[in-house]
């Protein structure tokens, strides 16, 4: 293989090359080339560039699980630079990882990524590509609204930074919009929606200078609008559209497109059970074009062959797919009522620290040297106080899992629900890593032990699944009275070491093989306690 170096003079010609395999469809491709461009760089956003295109191309192939770690290493090379396009990109491109499991998780991110990229005033390749994926992303979790929008955005920001006229032109966008309203039930709606998409987008250029992938959603649009309005018009439309048949192109997209657009030919062209042959077994990415595609095709084809019963039986199951979120939606309206209480309260705590040099700047907490302020005030005043060690469990494995974004707002949230549970009046403080220190004044061990157990509960209670799925979150704390110690060190070592105790009880009534109670060996002093991760 030759060298990249050799290959491309420029650090821009080599991304335009990778460019051009995206626009072909060539995935693969591009793993491959972005990484070793992202390798050999040297300017630290020229290495997140490259990283961007690594894990769009592996989204593209539907390899999420290997995007977590490129996202923590991109994210890594621009901490403290000003670099809004790529920051909003990889938001961009965190939103779509999680989204079929967190949508919690996912709507951040993607809220992260608008605010980052208007922060973009000149329009610019890069943004180009930001806009584009941000639009792709809301459109994949059902935004529609949010994802036209954006589109619109991504397309004139490619204008305007002179690329070509069918580069980031995303009729996919309108197609998945149109779609989603024929499987609710509302065909007049999806009719024109196509009719719209179909006849939009050839006003501004020729449709064979779109990318690959769209022309295939293109395509779709024509033989979908033709079995749905069954106008011998449409129906000559599409046919002369695909002399030969869909594309193969490489990528869950591109099979799953393949798959529906040849039921439908099939279907058109009087072969409805060919059609249902073709599907029958087979299953789409609920990306694609919504999960309930598959089911609204297999229902046309029976209406066709005219078996009505069987027509009804797909269509009650497209529908039951494509109202499946309303019940999570209800859900996480009351999760994130309770979210928003708990930040309430959070902000009640962070408003008692003067300075921003005593907050934590993730968390909104106060910091340890605030911490150490307060204890210190305490101790002058020879007040009576028992310490807390709040320590999470597993929390290794949420970052490793789910990536470093995952954790973060995994920390915050459960900042949160801290600052909501303990009593007013006390104190919460994040110590460091995943480690945060409670302190309640004027109450003995015994009144301490029901706070632990009302904070422990409330995080038992919370919903981690919709932000880290599979991955368990809890805590584990360990009190000391103040009053007791010599020093505030040894009251937090010695709450540390009951924390670490309490482990090992709860350790010994779990299986060896279960990850969210693993012992760690005890600190000789509370100074290590911040580098330690559970």
């Amino acid at each position: 293989m030759t060298p990249l170096h050799q290959e491309f003079e420029r650090d821009e010609d080599a991304f335009g090359e990778a460019r051009r395999l995206f626009s072909v469809g060539d995935h693969e491709g591009v793993v491959h080339f972005a990484s070793r461009l992202a390798d050999r760089a040297v300017d630290p956003h020229t290495g997140a560039r490259a990283l961007v295109m690594v894990i769009a191309a592996l989204l593209n192939l539907g390899r999420h699980d290997e995007c977590p770690p490129h996202l923590d290493r991109a994210f890594a090379l621009i901490d403290g630079l000003k670099a809004p396009t790529v920051r909003g990109d990889l938001y961009a491109l965190a939103g779509t990882i999680p989204s079929q499991e967190s949508m919690d998780r996912a709507v951040r991110h993607l809220v992260q990524s608008s605010r980052e990229l208007n922060q973009v005033e000149t329009p610019t390749v890069e943004a180009a590509n930001a806009w584009h994926n941000l639009a792709v992303a809301y459109s994949y979790i059902g935004f529609h609204g949010h994802a036209l929008e954006t589109a619109e955005q991504a397309y004139r920001c490619a204008r305007g930074a002179g690329l070509g006229p069918g580069d980031h032109a995303l009729p996919e966008i309108g197609v998945r919009r149109a779609l989603s309203l024929d499987q609710l039930g509302d065909s007049d709606g999806c009719i024109a929606a196509l009719r719209e998409v179909l006849t939009a987008w050839p006003r501004r250029f020729p449709i064979s200078e779109l990318w690959s992938i769209e022309r295939l959603y293109y395509d779709y649009a024509q033989v979908r609008l033709a079995l749905l309005t069954g106008s011998v018009e449409d129906h000559s439309a599409a046919t002369a559209a695909l002399p030969t048949g869909f594309a193969d192109l490489h990528g869950w997209e591109g099979q799953d497109l393949r798959l529906l657009g040849e039921a439908c030919v099939a279907i058109l062209n009087g072969r409805p059970r060919d059609a249902l042959d073709r599907l029958h077994g087979e299953s789409v990415q609920e990306y694609t074009l919504g999960g309930a595609e598959l089911d609204r095709v297999r229902a046309l084809a029976h209406v066709a062959a005219g078996d009505h019963k069987s027509a009804m039986t797909a269509d009650r199951s497209a529908v039951r797919t494509a109202n499946k979120a309303t019940p999570m939606l209800r859900a996480r309206l009351l999760d994130g009522t309770n979210t928003q209480l708990d930040h309430d309260a959070l902000q009640r705590v962070v408003a008692q620290c003067v300075t921003q040099a005593m907050t934590d700047p993730l968390t909104g907490l106060p910091n340890r040297r605030h911490f150490d302020r307060y204890v210190a005030e305490l101790v002058a005043r020879d007040a009576t106080a028992v310490v807390g060690v709040v320590d999470v469990d597993g929390f290794k494995a949420v970052n490793t899992v789910h990536g470093h974004l995952a954790g973060d707002i995994v920390l915050q949230r459960l900042a949160g629900i801290l600052a909501s549970t303990i009593r007013g009046g006390d104190f919460v403080a994040r110590y460091g890593g995943d480690e945060f220190v409670v302190v309640l004044p004027g109450v003995e061990l015994a009144d301490a032990d029901g706070v632990r157990h009302r904070v422990e509960q409330a995080i038992a209670e919370c919903n981690w699944g919709a932000l880290v799925p599979g991955t368990p979150v809890s805590v584990t704390i360990g009190l000391a009275r103040l009053t007791d110690m010599p020093s505030i060190t040894e009251a937090l070592e010695a709450a540390d070491g009951q924390m670490l105790r309490q482990k090992q009880r709860a350790c010994s009534c779990q299986t060896v093989s279960d990850p969210a109670h693993e012992v760690r060996p005890a600190a000789s002093g509370h100074g290590d306690v911040a580098a330690r991760q559970s």
